[in-house]
């Protein structure tokens, strides 16, 4: 990456590279994490999404307890395991949520804003994934606990917040461009004259 960048810096000088600095910088999401980093996000990721399904169950009435990372609910234990942890769309999720910040909105907090609600999002969406399996797999039948929807389901949930995160790009975006038309004080000052 280091090198593609100075390569572009002598073949076309900083003001090109300060003109596309969100691409290059984008570019260094190709590089991996070192597995410590990955490590502590994946425990952090199921720390978090055990907080969040210990929410859920609670709010729709359902007994629970939490020991770390293992919930109890009446007729199932639940571990959020290190593969349950959703790191892989979680690491989508923020991808997805950086590139929409940086093509539809125009003010830095905004597009931190955006960015900063993945995270939370990432894991309630986790949280969403556990419920429902424990629900269904409880409630309805004990094959939903280790079925499709357990192990291959999880592009369903990420769509639900990607729907979440634009949701909330709309709201964002609204009251940028409804801010950017309100008059300032000068040129208030100028339409009463």
């Amino acid at each position: 990456m280091l090198f593609w960048i100075g390569t572009a810096i002598l073949s076309f000088g900083l003001r090109a590279l300060k003109t596309n600095l969100f691409p290059v910088c984008f570019l260094f999401l190709l590089v991996p994490l070192p597995d410590h980093a990955v490590t502590w996000i994946t425990s952090l990721l199921q720390r978090q999404s055990a907080w969040a399904s210990t929410i859920l169950f609670s709010a729709a009435g359902v007994p629970v307890a939490r020991d770390g990372v293992m919930l109890s609910i009446p007729g199932l234990n639940i571990e959020v395991a290190k593969e349950c942890s959703s790191i892989r769309s979680s690491t989508m999720l923020v991808v997805t949520t950086l590139l929409l910040a940086h093509l539809f909105l125009k003010s830095w907090w905004r597009k931190i804003l955006l960015v900063a609600t993945s995270l939370p999002i990432s894991a309630a969406k986790n949280a969403l994934r556990v419920f429902v399996i424990a629900e269904l797999g409880t409630r309805v039948d004990r094959g939903y606990l280790n079925g499709w929807l357990h192990h291959q389901g999880g592009f369903i949930y990420l769509g639900i917040a990607i729907l979440f995160e634009i949701l909330l790009l709309w709201i964002l975006r609204w009251s940028e461009d409804r801010g950017s038309e309100a008059p300032s004080s000068r040129e208030y000052a100028v339409l009463q004259r």
